[in-house]
């Protein structure tokens, strides 16, 4: 009891609510999306159905080239983010180091809340823990694309004689693949937005409030009303493949 009190005391109640509605935010959200797109139409699950549709359409191709060049663009994305990532957390962990000097450095700035040297590292290490994760995010993006990309070098030919319901089977392991890469990459983005509303913590508890619904409210109309979603819904004319 004594030692919850004392964590407890770390912080004041408006930086508790702050932060609780952060974590609320985020993580429900995360859910919300998730099971939201087995119904309704989202970013992930307009480009998921596009996805078993390119895994579909290279069983019937003999020249691949084309289909290894897309599964490199789109592990570059993940890859680029993690090693930014790792400048932003060795930035994050040498301000650390200092944080005392840091502190007073904040303190001097109009705009920022005025807090203790303990209460400013909590804000930094809580940058430096987001920033973790969305690496390990990425690289593990990264890894199901190199996954995805020997599916496509093990896909069939034309003329090997599968039959369609197994070329399907196919389409739908490997599309699944992809999108579990797209999945983990969207997760590590989702992280950088969160880091954002953290970063408006340093200013006041009820900034950081504001801003990590205001990054919630961004993502959802982002997901689920965007134009390019509009666009990536409207359903393909013709045969999923071609005969």
């Amino acid at each position: 009891m004594r030692l919850t009190l004392d964590v407890l005391g770390l912080l004041p109640w408006a930086d508790w609510l702050a932060l609780g509605l952060f974590f609320i935010g985020w993580v429900g959200y995360a859910l919300f999306a998730k099971r939201r797109s087995r119904t309704h139409m989202t970013i992930l699950a307009a480009t998921n159905r596009e996805r078993r549709r390119w895994m579909l359409r290279s069983t019937y191709r003999d020249n691949r080239i084309i289909d290894g060049s897309v599964v490199q663009v789109l592990s570059s994305s993940p890859s680029f983010f993690a090693s930014t990532t790792l400048l932003i957390i060795g930035g994050l962990l040498a301000v650390l180091g200092t944080a005392e000097k840091a502190a007073e450095l904040a303190r001097e700035l109009p705009f920022a809340a005025r807090t203790s040297a303990l209460v400013f590292d909590l804000k930094l290490a809580l940058l430096t823990a987001i920033f973790i994760y969305a690496f390990f995010r990425f690289t593990w993006s990264m890894r199901q694309y190199s996954f995805g990309a020997l599916l496509v070098g093990a896909a069939p030919n034309r003329d090997d004689g599968w039959t369609d319901e197994q070329r399907q089977a196919f389409a739908d392991r490997a599309g699944g693949v992809m999108a579990l890469a797209a999945e983990s990459f969207n997760d590590g983005l989702r992280a950088y937005y969160q880091a954002f509303a953290v970063v408006a913590w340093f200013v006041s508890p009820w900034a950081f409030l504001a801003a990590s619904w205001s990054v919630v409210w961004v993502l959802y109309r982002r997901e689920f009303h965007s134009d390019v979603l509009t666009l990536l819904a409207q359903p393909e004319t013709g045969p999923d493949a071609p005969g």
